[in-house]
């Protein structure tokens, strides 16, 4: 197996590279950015500019599978240029993509993974969605992950397992929301969003990556979500973010209009609510490592902390 993925310096891409680097997996990735172009064992670096559908292709050389995850990041003010970059970014990858594949023999390829959202379904506290659930609404988020996985079915001309994951609530100790949210929690400044009641679903970043691999091992196809078994509300997730730091929640919940006027229209992400279904996969015998949100906010807030106050002891011995 060998993997070219798009996206692949940045989180979840992160996370995918290290996986297979740890078991041997050769990586090609495609950057819009010189400088970012590495030339090591199993990990090669080529470029492209979707926004001129400019591509080199030998990156496709002896790849078997397609991780695409290109896309600018939506936790930037949403303001209507920047609205129209975080769509066009994502609609222009995967029209390059296909740009490419026209210009190279496909037939080695055998599964392409298109990364999605689960904004793509309608914020609700009662509903509870699967891969068939059908309603949409006309939110932003919803309408670019709708967008997004249309022109992904472009991509149903050739021969290759087409699949999309759509993905939540990316919990990682090396950036995204969990960063954001633990500071003003470590401050003393937690508290949760509007009622508290809006459904969270979360998946570890590690369970995510694996999840990506998992589905080109076993060349499936069609949507599946990027969730965890055990979504929670928000309260319970700034709570139990609190309990492993150790610290007090005492101030109220904070109002959307609040943060609506701090973030705009972006302030949507923190008061959205869907509550996702794992089940397909599963049933598919993937397993998730982290399906407790104690646990894994224990896993992901504290080794590093433990490691930080070993190698002060450690630091302590040696000059002492």
């Amino acid at each position: 197996m060998k993997v070219l993925i798009t996206g692949a310096t940045g989180l979840i891409g992160n996370e995918i590279v290290r996986i297979c680097e740890r078991e041997d997996i050769p990586v090609n990735y495609l950057t819009t950015d010189k400088k970012k172009i590495v030339s090591k064992d199993n990990y090669q670096g080529y470029f492209w500019n979707p926004n001129t559908q400019e591509i080199d292709i030998a990156c496709f050389e002896g790849i078997t599978a397609i991780i695409n995850l290109a896309g600018a990041a939506i936790s930037k003010r949403w303001t209507s240029s920047y609205k129209q970059k975080i769509l066009a970014s994502r609609i222009d990858s995967l029209k390059t993509l296909r740009a490419g594949l026209d210009q190279v023999d496909s037939s080695q390829i055998n599964s392409v993974i298109c990364a999605s959202a689960i904004g793509i379904y309608p914020s609700s506290l009662s509903n509870f969605y699967t891969e068939d659930s059908k309603e949409k609404d006309s939110s932003f988020l919803s309408e670019v992950s709708y967008a997004w996985e249309k022109e992904a079915e472009n991509l149903n001309t050739y021969n290759f397992k087409l699949s999309v994951v759509r993905i939540g609530l990316v919990l990682s100790d090396k950036g995204g929301a969990l960063v954001e949210m633990k500071k003003p929690i470590q401050m003393g400044l937690g508290a949760a969003f509007g009622s508290g009641d809006q459904w969270q679903s979360w998946i570890h970043s590690s369970d995510l990556a694996r999840m990506f691999l998992f589905i080109i091992e076993n060349e499936l196809e069609g949507i599946y979500n990027g969730v965890s078994p055990n979504p929670v509300n928000n309260t319970k997730l700034v709570k139990e973010i609190a309990e492993v730091l150790r610290k007090p929640l005492f101030l109220p919940n904070i109002p959307k209009f609040v943060m609506h006027m701090i973030l705009g229209e972006m302030s949507n992400l923190l008061f959205a609510s869907q509550r996702v279904s794992s089940k397909k996969i599963e049933e598919e015998g993937f397993v998730f490592n982290y399906q407790n949100i104690g646990r894994t906010l224990e896993h992901l807030l504290l080794q590093r902390n433990d490691s930080i106050v070993a190698r002060s002891s450690q630091l302590k011995e040696f000059t002492s």
